[in-house]
């Protein structure tokens, strides 16, 4: 039972006419005559009932346009998908994914990637959305409808202006931040990823969306907040470890399975961390 032969099959069966059918096909008669006859033997069951006037299906007919439908459907969209030669990468933040895009570029050298930079509000990049293919993000958030693998877990730091006296301090505690501003995600980001970036508290302060947002709230305003340690965040600021938070994983985030490109990065990804 081919993909092709299927095709003849859907096309008889929804015009229920071998002239008509074959005319859609762009072919002649005889052969769909005998593609469907020999489709018959194969199945051991008669599929349509001939007459002057047409066809009409039979039971089983009408149980194989059912099946050949969703098959050739599933079949077009995996044709398309490995054909497809862009992928749409969302991130969130700095990651190291110089090794990640090295090992992709020498296993796909013909795929073109195409980076959207996500704000603060959305730690999926737009996944849910389907904005974005595959997302090099950080949790915790709502992982609802998605899959997802842990590559890294970094430790985090309160972000402070260099002049802040917990700034000198080698490590702190969220006690020691508990009286202060802190900056805010807006109403509506995921309440996980919310949660955990405001030391597991309910917090005031200003609201932020970028990362450079965050930044010039604590240069202007002396609000705090959490950040990965080892990242550069400009002159005037200083992320100080604390010692009370679990760390902040690097996650690769995805919608399903069935995308080669997608699963290619992903493994990809698993092996440079």
């Amino acid at each position: 039972m081919e993909l092709r032969t299927l095709r003849y099959f859907v096309a008889v069966a929804e015009e229920l006419h071998f002239g008509r059918a074959a005319r859609r096909l762009h072919m002649s008669q005889p052969p769909l005559s005998r593609a469907i006859r020999l489709l018959e033997d194969d199945l051991g069951t008669a599929l349509l009932h001939r007459s002057p006037a047409g066809v009409a299906l039979t039971g089983a007919g009408r149980i194989l346009l059912h099946e050949a439908r969703a098959l050739l459907g599933h079949a077009d969209r995996i044709r398309a998908k490995v054909a497809r030669t862009t992928l749409t990468v969302g991130v969130l933040g700095d990651h190291g994914a110089a090794k990640l895009a090295d090992v992709f570029r020498r296993e796909h050298p013909d795929v073109a990637i195409i980076v959207r930079e996500a704000g603060l509000t959305d730690p999926t990049c737009g996944l849910r959305a389907r904005q974005v293919d595959v997302a090099l993000t950080r949790g915790p958030f709502d992982e609802t409808g998605l899959r997802t693998r842990v590559l890294r877990r970094d430790p985090v730091g309160a972000v402070l202006r260099a002049d802040d006296p917990l700034a000198r301090r080698e490590r702190v505690t969220t006690a020691d931040l508990a009286d202060r501003d802190w900056f805010q995600f807006p109403e509506g980001t995921d309440e996980l990823w919310r949660n955990y970036w405001n030391g597991g508290e309910p917090r005031t302060g200003p609201i932020v969306r970028a990362v450079q947002e965050c930044v010039q709230s604590v240069l202007w305003n002396g609000s705090v907040g959490l950040a990965p340690l080892g990242h550069d965040l400009g002159p005037g600021v200083v992320v100080v470890p604390i010692d009370d938070l679990p760390p902040s994983p690097v996650v690769i985030a995805w919608v399903s399975d069935d995308d080669p490109l997608t699963r290619d990065f992903v493994t990809a990804a698993v092996r440079s961390y």
